[in-house]
């Protein structure tokens, strides 16, 4: 059976699991660890998402990630990209590091925040590489208990303030919770709903719905993003592939520019035009804040009728 789409979406909570390409060691020592770390925070930071919990292990990745506005493919990718690169780099291989596609579950963050923390911090005493997972120096387990946090890469707030709003007494509280043997099993763990949700059928039921209402407008926007692309070829003989490449000729930029403007006059979220676009949200917003081409969009729009013909965002 093909595997189905991911579902994003704004606050979305996930547990992402990534592996070595064939089993592979991703990490051959303590700067290759530090490596990822870095890069994790430079992505965590730079996209506004949440990391709950991670643990690097030597061939594979825990992670739990709440996402915002840019989805997680986009972090992903940034992430393995960044790495294998620096990894190729450093031992002088070639190819791919990481398995074909990681897998995201989308998870009830309520019910399932808490036991997911704990296995993800207990992977090390599972794996038998060690009889005590709180000396385990890389998993996320020690920023909880106050010893290390680099770059604050782990938002532990959120998940103490569940067991108290003191903070002494909430990490006591997490030290008793991660002692005691109540966990979730591998099974349960894997166990997923239409293969990437993890929660009861209330929660599944709301996601899909949500995820159906969603594709549906995004249909609706692309159409309306398709007319856009469609008059800004007629204007200036450019056609959306050519805006898509990586070429940035003076008309390229130029006609960039117009169209993310026009899409922004319209209604289209930022995310959406670079997505369509096939460009970095940053880039796009950048673009929609620069009015040197006033003119050319005012005339764009007119041509368009307003937005009376293309789709509100």
């Amino acid at each position: 059976m093909p595997r189905k789409p991911r579902i994003e979406y704004s606050g979305a909570f996930y547990h992402v699991i990534v592996r070595g390409n064939q089993k592979q060691r991703i990490f051959k020592d303590e700067a290759d660890f530090q490596k990822f770390l870095l890069t994790l925070t430079v992505y965590k930071n730079r996209t506004g998402s949440h990391i709950y919990a991670y643990v690097l292990m030597n061939n594979h990745v825990h992670l739990l990630i709440e996402t915002k506005e840019v989805p997680l493919s986009k972090i992903m990718q940034g992430v393995s990209q960044t790495y294998t690169m620096y990894f190729n780099r450093r031992y002088r291989t070639v190819g791919h590091l990481f398995q074909g596609r990681y897998k995201a579950i989308l998870c009830d963050k309520d019910a399932y925040l808490l036991g997911l923390l704990k296995y993800i911090h207990q992977n090390p005493l599972r794996a038998k590489i060690t009889d005590r997972f709180d000396v385990y120096p890389w998993s996320s387990h020690h920023a909880y208990i106050g010893k290390d946090n680099p770059l604050s890469l782990v938002d532990t707030d959120q998940v103490l303030r569940l067991f108290s709003e003191r903070k002494s007494r909430a990490r006591a509280k997490y030290r008793e919770f991660m002692d005691d043997q109540d966990t979730l099993d591998k099974a349960r763990v894997y166990a997923t709903a239409d293969q990437r949700l993890q929660g009861d059928d209330a929660f599944v039921e709301g996601v899909l719905e949500q995820h159906d209402r969603e594709e549906a407008l995004a249909r609706q926007k692309k159409k309306g993003l398709d007319e856009i692309a469609h008059a800004i070829e007629q204007r200036y003989g450019i056609p959306v592939d050519d805006m898509r490449s990586n070429c940035r000729t003076e008309d390229l930029v130029r006609a960039r520019r117009v169209f993310s403007q026009v899409a922004s006059a319209l209604g289209h979220r930022g995310s959406v035009t670079a997505k369509y676009l096939r460009k970095d949200p940053a880039a796009i917003t950048r673009q929609m804040r620069d009015t040197t081409q006033e003119r050319e969009v005012r005339a764009v729009l007119k041509e368009l009728g307003g937005n009376k013909s293309t789709s509100q965002a």
